[in-house]
């Protein structure tokens, strides 16, 4: 399970590459592993480093002022391909807490929203903008506010995003499905005490 989200505000990686696949964000050599937070390296790794396994100086992440940002503006349809779990865990491990893009896969976005990343979808001429503001004022902050379903943009203004309430709640609290249900075992406890079964399932 993840930490609870909290509002954070950071720096932008800016990346309008569009229809970026699973596969690009972590490539399938990587999918052995079950450990989520060892998977930073792994994130775009084709992109990322040379066939010598050097550094690729023109790519974005590689760059000296990127790292330690949190924000990722993406191009759209982004973590389409694929169904993969370990796409968000490369993206979380590299630090990434919140990706805006016009669009995602749904079951990238599904991924996500289980494993601590939030993806927000913004409107096609407000990314054009962001993408815009970040080129011109390449350390603006943005501040993500998922209590408040805002993100804070510099100049007081706000960019509202909707987010399915119960995976907001899951994000917020810190776990996942199957937490939510372990921490409520008191509560089903009592349920199954106070309603007996139908069917006697030991005779």
């Amino acid at each position: 399970m993840s930490e609870p989200f909290e509002s954070f505000t950071s720096r932008v990686i800016p990346f309008p590459a569009e229809n970026v696949d699973t596969d690009q964000i972590i490539p399938a050599r990587f999918l052995k592993t079950t450990d989520r937070w060892g998977l930073s390296e792994a994130l775009f790794a084709d992109w990322r480093f040379t066939d010598d396994g050097e550094p690729n100086p023109d790519f974005v992440l590689n760059r000296r002022e990127i790292q330690g940002r949190r924000i990722l503006v993406a191009g759209d349809n982004f973590g389409c391909g694929s169904s993969r779990e370990h796409a968000p865990w490369a993206l979380t491990a590299w630090g990434i807490r919140a990706i805006l893009s016009t669009s995602f896969a749904d079951i990238f976005r599904s991924n996500a929203l289980k494993n601590g990343l939030l993806p927000i979808v913004v409107e096609s001429e407000r990314h054009r903008q962001l993408l815009a503001m970040v080129a011109a004022e390449p350390d603006a902050e943005l501040t993500v506010d998922l209590e408040a379903q805002v993100v804070h943009l510099p100049g007081d203004e706000d960019l509202p995003f909707d987010v399915d309430p119960f995976a907001k709640r899951m994000l917020l609290e810190g776990t996942d499905e199957i937490g939510y249900v372990l921490g409520r075992e008191a509560a089903i406890a009592a349920y199954e005490a106070a309603h007996p079964p139908r069917v006697d399932t030991l005779a």
